[in-house]
């Protein structure tokens, strides 16, 4: 019964609820600030917002750590120069949060480091606020990537991923 209970909430929410929870003037302040992040060191971030697993993950019991690695490597954010590249990914029917970072930056940064950001985006998701978790969690990776993978100043580089929130 518990895989049908869990098949069937994730084919019930859909990408409106994605939408419902980051609305556009969010999701566009959200992109922003990744933006401005990225201007101040050799990081790159990335947002995924999933309303539910793909039929395929639910039909082989995958979980959000799955899909959240499969991302990563579709969205290519595993091709940056300084393989520092960082996904956020949530998983709505799960209430699933999962950080993936490139072995760059996982050479600096430990796994209690990651659970506090995780800890601290899913307090602020349990009061309903999407954005400021969120932003919140593009802080705390902010200041990860700046403090290992600083721009000096003056300097500039390109912006290797879209900035672009992915909501499915």
């Amino acid at each position: 019964m518990h895989r049908w209970t869990r098949w069937i909430k994730h084919r019930w929410l859909d990408a409106r609820d994605t939408r419902r929870r980051l609305p556009a003037d969010a999701v566009a302040r959200l992109e922003r600030r990744i933006a401005q992040s990225e201007g101040q060191h050799h990081g790159e971030i990335r947002i995924c917002v999933e309303a539910g697993l793909p039929p395929s993950y639910l039909w082989k019991g995958l979980k959000a750590r799955d899909r959240a690695l499969t991302l990563f490597g579709k969205l290519r954010i595993w091709d940056t120069e300084a393989n520092n590249g960082v996904l956020i990914y949530l998983l709505l029917a799960d209430h699933a949060i999962e950080i993936v970072a490139d072995r760059g930056l996982n050479a600096h940064v430990g796994p209690e480091q990651w659970q506090a950001v995780v800890g601290r985006l899913r307090d602020a998701l349990q009061t309903g606020n999407y954005e400021l978790g969120l932003t919140e969690a593009v802080e705390a990776v902010h200041a990860l990537l700046q403090q290992h993978f600083p721009l000096p100043p003056g300097a500039s580089r390109p912006n290797e991923l879209p900035d672009a929130i992915v909501l499915i």
